[in-house]
């Protein structure tokens, strides 16, 4: 179902956590709210959700105005940074807790429980306690529990943010697939730039309460519309009021009359990567992105002097 956010504001206090705030999400999109912390993004995801009320604006959830109506009502499924699970319960009773509050007969909730422990990679482990699974495993239990009164959006609360990066790196390509799986208009905040434009097909960049941009990663990276959204969207070098990626800073073995002069401080190889970070003639620092190729063919070492092309950079008004 497609989300619309009208003219929504809401304050605590004198903060304003979110101001005349407006935003449309895709039906059946995944959709991430990305920007650092006090953003806003929470804040927006809870107001969807239904479990804060907003101070001025409305909410509408395919094509329904849902801005007075509680939680429960909104055909929403929530998953918090911290899986709260019923720590009595096994992994099967807490999968299966929203379908028996609602009285569903045993050999529906049976079926539906099993079904969504096939999709998330939980088959036996049923009859498991919460205390005896990993932290992605946990994570999956929160999905499917979400997952199993079939809502129709699926709103998820930094979802990885309490896992260590090999565990979150491996939840984002299941995230993606799940999705691909079952269609459901997802929303996820985030606070990782990396996290949003592997996962999400649209990213709402959000700062101060307000929305900067919204679009796709792609469309967010080459044509950010102001300077918060490119320094948040990758990496960035910064000359003065002017901005250049560093994978765009060319390393060349001698100067022509397109080159600066530069003097090697550091080289970092990342893995796949080498980050280089070099001093110009005018004392001002910046690093440049090169290949392990690159770096090997010019042997790349501290103290070296080598000519680097900068591209055009970016200047904001």
């Amino acid at each position: 179902m497609a989300i619309e956010v009208h003219g929504v504001s809401k304050r605590f206090g004198t903060f304003a956590a979110l101001d005349y705030v407006n935003a449309t999400v895709e039906d059946g999109s995944l959709t991430a709210l990305l920007g650092p912390s006090g953003s806003g993004k929470s804040t927006l995801l809870r107001i969807i959700a239904g479990l804060e009320t907003p101070d001025t604006g409305s909410v509408v959830i395919g094509g329904r105005e849902v801005t007075a109506e509680p939680a429960r009502r909104r055909g929403v499924g929530f998953v918090f940074q911290h899986y709260a699970p019923f720590k009595h319960m096994t992994v099967f009773d807490n999968v299966a807790f929203g379908l028996t509050v609602r009285h569903e007969p045993k050999a529906a909730i049976r079926e539906r429980v099993e079904e969504l422990l096939g999709l998330v990679r939980l088959d036996g482990l049923a009859k498991r306690y919460p205390a005896q699974l990993s932290g992605g495993q946990l994570q999956r239990m929160a999905l499917a529990r979400a997952l199993a009164p079939k809502p129709e959006v699926l709103l998820l609360d930094e979802p990885f943010g309490a896992l260590d990066a090999q565990v979150r790196n491996e939840l984002r390509e299941w995230l993606r697939r799940l999705h691909e799986e079952i269609h459901v208009t997802t929303i996820f905040v985030t606070h990782d730039q990396e996290e949003a434009m592997d996962v999400a097909q649209q990213i709402v960049v959000m700062n101060a309460g307000r929305i900067e941009q919204a679009g796709t990663p792609h469309e967010l990276y080459e044509h950010p519309s102001n300077e918060f959204v490119m320094s948040f969207i990758g990496p960035v070098n910064r000359l003065g009021d002017a901005l250049l990626r560093p994978h765009d800073i060319q390393i060349l073995p001698y100067p022509d009359g397109s080159t600066v002069e530069a003097l090697v401080r550091r080289v970092v190889h990342l893995g796949f990567e080498v980050r280089v970070e070099l001093t110009l003639p005018d004392g001002r620092d910046i690093w440049a992105q090169v290949t392990r190729e690159t770096a090997a063919e010019f042997e790349l070492a501290e103290g070296q002097i080598l000519a680097a092309r900068l591209p055009t950079p970016r200047v904001f008004a």
